[in-house]
């Protein structure tokens, strides 16, 4: 027997060749903290996936073999009366078969291969179809959520194996037979024919009681023919899901219809060959499991790292320790850090954790050096306190709900010279906006800037998505903003998201604004509002997308600076964030890089 080697041996070239751009070419999907490797896509690895699958059915993953059984006409005949034979045991009239005029050609294919289309190889398809007209469909077929006598096969259930029997819907013995033509015996693969996941191909398990088909998919039962593992394989390639996305070009919804997916064009290996192809995409889709996983324990464990040397740096430092050995303990875990800096922040998360810790370590007093020359805090507050009584005298704002003492529990860690501990309500006058009735089409498409929570996106915002107008502003709750006051996010998923307004505007209900008193600068309210997120992501409340309020922001305890330091820490904060968006940049740079190596591989391999 004589064999070529070489597309197994090339396809395992690619692989071990290539292995630290397959490992290393990865895309950031979101903002990420400890297992991170989940906020990551492996870009390397799922094109090194797609490349195993388009090579196997081009015929260059495993070598042909001359003694294999030959790709005849006389094969398909005998499928075609497999499919009659099939069509008769169902009492369903077979459809004649129309090629579409329009053609989807196929790569280049070996010799003792043919291109068939998917209709020729299918035994029967379906999708949900009734005895009888669908008008009485309601009449005819009730759905159930305890167990009945028929399961209602939906995609939902196949992705999980049909295991997840709490989430099973049902009909009932009437339901099942005016169904019957779309009924399951189990083996049979169903296709989706609608929405996002259009073309998702999936077997059905083995069925212990009556089953049946659910809308939005085609039931498919291949002939005995072809390899259904091969099938998938083919189901799941570049080469099928080119052909959904130009059955899907200038469409709104997905969706295929059963004579566009008999029109796919299938490459027909010799049957041996089939299994052939169908062990070496095991093994080798195998392999990128092992891949894979390595690559994200790595990621994982990276990130650990990094977090556990940061973390070092804000520790507290023993309680007998004296101010000096705290600043060594310090010093020292800055050394281990500083020594690996180029081997830690080597990802776009790792860099996000240091922002952060940069932030902790300011609002702490350990970025800036503390002056003793400085005026302390405690007069800064003694300024502010006759302030505010003077605004409650003028009757500019009211008077002040008295807050209780800050109590040992609520101090976070000791304080520098010259800082005191406060809560956010001694900075400044806070209040939150509100929405006017969206049913008075006169309150909106005004001039004001009207600012929701999801738009608190950068440091400073002057353009809202939407304005209100002055009659808005007359007779309904809504209050003006200063230019410079601080805004926060108190509801769901933007809860601690944090801005300055370089505008004067107003905002709904979800956010609450701050204008700081005179002395304290809003930049560094920007700064400990930021280094507090996780603090107001954990008081939220109320279920799945949790709230807090401007009661929950003012009672929070935070540390105090001198006027002086504050402008200093603010200067060093903006010098390492730029700096640390520097790194980032050329991190992202890299990655792309990376990714369209990545591709130009994969496109020389094909």
């Amino acid at each position: 027997m004589t064999e070529s080697k070489t597309p197994s041996t090339n396809a395992e070239q690619l692989i071990t060749e290539h292995l630290d751009i397959w490992t290393t070419a990865i895309e950031q999907k979101s903002s990420s903290g400890r297992g991170s490797s989940k906020k990551v896509s492996l870009h390397g690895i799922k094109k090194l996936r797609e490349l195993i699958l388009e090579l196997a059915v081009r015929g260059k993953l495993v070598p042909q073999d001359k003694n294999d059984t030959p790709v005849s006409d006389l094969l398909f005949e005998e499928i075609y009366d497999e499919k009659l034979a099939y069509h008769a045991k169902k009492k369903v009239r077979l459809q004649k078969f129309k090629p579409t005029v329009e053609e989807f050609f196929l790569p280049s294919i070996p010799q003792t291969w043919k291109e068939v289309y998917l209709d020729q190889v299918i035994t029967y398809i379906t999708d949900f179809q009734a005895n009888g007209s669908f008008a009485t469909l309601k009449k005819n077929v009730k759905y159930f959520e305890e167990e009945n006598y028929a399961l209602l096969v939906r995609l939902t259930d196949l992705r999980h194996g049909l295991s997840e029997k709490s989430s099973f819907k049902y009909t009932d013995e009437q339901g099942y037979n005016f169904l019957s033509k779309s009924s399951i015996e189990g083996g049979e693969l169903v296709v989706a024919n609608v929405g996002a996941g259009v073309g998702t191909t999936l077997e059905i398990p083995p069925i212990d009681k009556p089953a049946t088909l659910a809308p939005n998919m085609f039931m498919v039962v291949l002939s005995k023919k072809i390899s259904k593992e091969y099938f998938l394989l083919f189901s799941q390639s570049p080469i099928f899901k080119k052909y959904i996305a130009k059955v899907n070009s200038g469409t709104g919804q997905p969706k295929i219809n059963k004579t566009e997916y008999k029109n796919c064009k299938l490459p027909y290996p010799p049957i041996e060959e089939q299994h052939r192809i169908v062990t070496k995409v095991d093994e080798l889709m195998g392999l990128c499991d092992a891949l894979e996983a390595q690559t994200e324990s790595s990621i994982t464990a990276h990130q650990t790292l990094v977090e556990v040397l940061l973390e070092a740096l804000l520790k507290a430092p023993e309680q007998t320790a004296t101010p000096e050995q705290a600043t060594k303990q310090f010093q020292q875990n800055w050394q281990r850090l500083s020594e690996h800096f180029d081997t830690l922040f080597t990802t776009t998360a790792s860099i996000d954790t240091l922002k952060e810790t940069i932030l902790q370590l300011a609002v702490m007093g350990k970025l800036v050096p503390q002056n003793p020359n400085d005026e302390p805090a405690s007069v800064l507050l003694e300024r502010i306190a006759a302030e505010k009584a003077q605004l409650v005298k003028d009757k500019k704002i009211k008077k002040p709900k008295v807050l209780p003492e800050i109590s040992e529990d609520e101090k976070l860690f000791e304080l520098p010279i010259g800082w005191e501990f406060v809560r956010f309500n001694d900075l400044g006058e806070w209040g939150a906006g509100s929405t006017p009735r969206r049913g008075n089409i006169e309150y909106y498409n005004g001039s004001i800037p009207w600012f929701k929570s999801g738009e608190l996106n950068s440091d400073y915002i002057s353009e809202s998505e939407e304005h209100i107008s002055e009659l808005a502003l007359k007779e309904t709750s809504v209050r003006y903003n200063n230019i410079g006051d601080v805004l926060v996010a108190m509801y769901g998923a933007t809860i601690g998201k944090t801005s300055i307004l370089s505008v004067r505007a107003t905002t709904n209900q979800a956010v609450c604004a701050c204008t700081p008193f005179n002395g304290f600068k809003n930049t560094f309210l920007l700064m400990l509002l930021k280094a507090s997120k996780s603090r107001l992501i954990g008081m939220g409340a109320g279920g799945a997308q949790p709230n807090i309020s401007r009661e929950k922001i003012i009672n929070t305890v935070i540390a105090l600076p001198p006027t002086s330091e504050q402008h200093r820490i603010v200067a060093k904060v903006d010098e390492l964030m730029a700096l640390c968006d520097q790194l980032k940049a050329r991190l992202i740079d890299a990655q792309t890089t990376k990714l369209h190596l990545t591709d130009a591989i994969v496109e020389q391999a094909l």
